[in-house]
């Protein structure tokens, strides 16, 4: 077990990913993991459903299921595939959720002052809250819409509390059949940042994506269902630095015609060996920082839009691609 535990040090949130690190290393599935792939125009989209705890332990994710649309068109503004990525996580949504949702909570994770950790609040701007309007109606349900209720609870850095409490007292108080948290997250490969959206069933811990993990929020400390949406924003260098080598080895083994044994030498050390040793020789100058995409002021407001529509879609029984896009800025 403990030789499995090492492998996991390189640092990503994505399930997907977990389990690649497990087949680079083993060339076989995880027992109690089962896999399925599906591609829907330009998105690609994995379910990865952990069965039982000793797969979970293995991956170092909890029970149940993890979504993910791949699609690269993310980081352009190209505002058809921002619709249709919309629409297909509102139905990965809905699949989740497995019924029509009456009352939910959307919690917007992250320090509104760091672009790349700002996707949470800023998808709660756009997400179409309710809450307000069935009160002042004295409605108890709709037959167009879910009452929505939303809120960016910021960080511990800033408010002192512990997100999680803070998540609970609103949960106790509004009593929301389902909580969607949606935070940013870290990714062990610089194509999958901004390019990839994961959903799961198992909750969410807040900070993940900077490496800064704190209480998870899920069923388990809120005592209600919690969906969890998350887009990698950033990798640390020495991941970054670890696929560079990859992709000039590759290279390098192509186009050398000698010194080919050298760079097959290279290429058969394990990931977690050169991770190890791109740390080590970074860690003197603290030079293993967080690496974002210069354009992720404008990609961070897409990528909320998109989440933000997928959101509306799925709780809104009455709203449609049309509405949002119309109405929902």
């Amino acid at each position: 077990m403990e030789e499995m535990e090492e492998m996991f040090q390189i640092r990503t949130d994505l399930a997907m990913e977990a389990r690649e690190l497990y087949q680079e290393e083993k060339k076989q599935e995880i027992q109690g993991v089962s896999v399925e792939q599906e591609e829907y125009d330009d998105i690609k989209i994995t379910r990865v459903e952990v069965l039982n705890d000793e797969a979970g332990k293995i991956m170092g994710k909890p029970k149940g299921s993890y979504i993910t649309l791949e699609c690269m068109g993310l980081r352009k503004s190209d505002a058809d595939l921002k619709d249709e990525v919309s629409q297909v996580l509102a139905k990965e949504l809905k699949n989740l959720t497995g019924k029509k949702t009456s009352k939910a909570l959307v919690v917007g994770l992250g320090n509104w002052n760091v672009t790349p950790d700002a996707l949470g609040p800023k998808v709660v701007s756009r997400v179409f809250v309710t809450r307000h309007l069935f009160q002042f109606y004295n409605k108890e349900s709709d037959e167009d819409l879910a009452e929505i209720s939303a809120i960016s609870p910021g960080v511990m850095g800033t408010t002192g509390v512990e997100t999680t409490e803070i998540i609970k007292g609103i949960v106790d108080r509004v009593k929301p059949d389902v909580v969607i948290a949606v935070d940013a997250l870290a990714s062990r490969k610089m194509e999958r940042v901004n390019s990839t959206i994961q959903i799961s069933n198992t909750g969410i811990s807040p900070g993940s994506g900077l490496g800064n993990k704190r209480k998870a929020l899920n069923q388990e400390n809120l005592g209600v269902p919690v969906i969890a949406i998350g887009v990698p924003t950033v990798v640390d260098a020495a991941t970054l630095t670890s696929d560079t080598i990859e992709m000039v080895i590759d290279a390098f083994t192509r186009q050398a015609n000698k010194g080919t044994e050298f760079y097959t030498m290279l290429k058969e050390l394990k990931q977690e060996e050169k991770y190890a040793l791109i740390r080590e020789i970074l860690e003197p100058y603290n030079a293993n920082v967080i690496v974002t995409p210069k354009e992720i002021d404008e990609i961070i407001v897409d990528l909320s839009q998109i989440i933000a529509n997928g959101i509306n879609i799925a709780l809104h029984p009455g709203i449609d691609l049309k509405d949002v896009n119309r109405y929902i800025h």
